[in-house]
């Protein structure tokens, strides 16, 4: 059963973040939350984002960063959680070598037709 409470805890607090950067972001860029890792004590998590276009990566990553506070208090006052973890922000890398890998296989399919 706290498996499931974890899961939820998780999906309630990403889908927060993802709609507090829609909402409050320049709209110079999307910033996409792709993941969240909650550390093994669930005091701390780490949000990972993919930002496009990709030029914009820093700017974003700066605006994230700065309203780390705002974004944690936005999730308690929208969500029954309890305790909300600390929160960090971090460039979703994994995401980006997938991306990478498809379009190299596309690129060697077309090669290949």
């Amino acid at each position: 059963m706290a498996s499931f409470h974890k899961d939820r805890k998780i999906a309630a607090i990403k889908d927060l973040a993802a709609k507090f950067f829609g909402e409050n972001s320049n709209r110079t860029s999307l910033i996409t939350v792709t993941d969240l890792i909650p550390s093994t004590d669930g005091k701390s998590a780490t949000i990972y984002v993919t930002v496009l276009p990709e030029s914009h990566e820093i700017q974003a990553l700066d605006f994230a960063r700065r309203h780390l506070g705002d974004l944690r208090q936005y999730i308690g006052n929208e969500a029954r959680l309890g305790v909300v973890p600390f929160l960090s922000i971090e460039i979703d890398g994994g995401e980006k070598n997938r991306q990478r890998i498809d379009e190299l296989l596309r690129e060697d399919s077309e090669k290949q037709k």
